[in-house]
């Protein structure tokens, strides 16, 4: 086997970053899990340990990427234990269907952003020094089709675009609330905060490249994952009254159409891009778990959206997400 990696990972407690985390520690990888309360922590930890049967039980932090601070808090908390990380997984994931209006962080930005997105993108700068001194280091960070309005999710609804980033600007301390500066729309947020992982990702393999580190940064799509309980984790900020609606939908994509991908499928593919040496090559990479046919996903690397190409966005985007959470560009 091959060397055990260090990994911190977020978004463990639930779905996809559960199944994957279960996988790791049962492989003997060393897990540090960043969730956003205590009591979410502990219960993921014991979880992890009771279903992995074998491995070192995770370490956890506590750490909100809905609250720039707690994220800020968490980062000071890995760096004074100095432990390196091997790969970072950015997985945390959230969208709250069927909402007309945005909710909003302690530092009044629209959640599916701030969580998604700018959360995930300060956790990655604090920790730097921590990759750096890492053996190997790689990024991961779960995107999802719907960033491009011409895959079979993106053509649903609204589609994913950042415009010329005009919402970023914080008005008045008002905070973001959809990236364009467009309308609130839950959908449209979480496909733009999905565009703005992939650029993201992009953006960081492009300056590590610059400064003589390639080291591999991956996004992702895991494909339409639907939890057998589909109202918690994911769904959890979802509107109540939806509850049926989503559970239906549910019940027709996994069952009857057969589009679904199942979270230990999905789970097994995260923990293979943050652990194996297939996936060990530098510079940014962009794969997909695309659907076939009724049942059938085949995984592999595929172009992003035009969008997500731009490489001017992405370095705008940058600096606009780092002027947002108060670090250099």
């Amino acid at each position: 086997m091959a060397e055990p990696r260090r990994l911190l990972l977020t978004g463990a407690n639930s779905g996809i970053g559960f199944e994957a985390a279960v996988l790791l520690c049962r492989a003997g990888h060393r897990l540090t899990l960043l969730c956003r309360d205590q009591v979410t922590a502990e219960d993921a930890r014991q979880q992890v340990i009771s279903r992995a049967g074998a491995g070192s039980p995770p370490a956890t932090v506590v750490g909100d990427l809905g609250d720039l601070e707690s994220v800020r808090a968490a980062a000071a908390e890995l760096m004074a234990t100095g432990n390196p990380i091997d790969t970072l997984v950015l997985n945390a994931g959230l969208q709250y269907a069927g909402s007309r209006e945005p909710r909003r962080t302690p530092q009044g930005h629209e959640l599916t952003f701030a969580v998604n997105h700018l959360g995930h993108f300060l956790l990655a700068q604090r920790l730097l020094p921590l990759l750096e001194a890492g053996r190997a280091p790689r990024v991961v960070v779960t995107a999802s089709e719907v960033h491009d309005p011409a895959s079979a999710g993106g053509r649903v609804g609204p589609p994913a675009g950042l415009g010329d980033l005009g919402g970023l600007v914080d008005r008045a301390g008002e905070g973001v609330t959809m990236v364009d500066g467009s309308a609130f729309s839950a959908d449209k947020a979480y496909k733009d905060s999905k565009l703005c992982n992939v650029l993201f990702a992009r953006e960081w393999a492009r300056r590590l490249e610059a400064r003589g580190t390639p080291w591999p940064v991956i996004a992702w799509s895991p494909g339409l994952v639907i939890p057998p309980t589909s109202t918690g984790g994911f769904w959890r900020y979802s509107r109540q009254g939806n509850e049926l609606g989503q559970r239906l939908f549910a019940l027709a994509a996994r069952s009857l159409l057969r589009l679904t991908e199942s979270v230990e499928n999905a789970g097994a593919l995260l923990a293979a891009l943050a652990s194996d040496d297939a996936h060990a090559a530098g510079g940014f990479r962009y794969l997909s778990n695309r659907l076939e046919g009724p049942g059938r996903h085949r995984f592999e690397a595929c172009p992003t959206s035009g969008e997500a190409q731009d490489e001017d966005l992405a370095r705008r985007l940058w600096e606009a997400s780092a002027a947002l959470v108060g670090v250099e560009a």
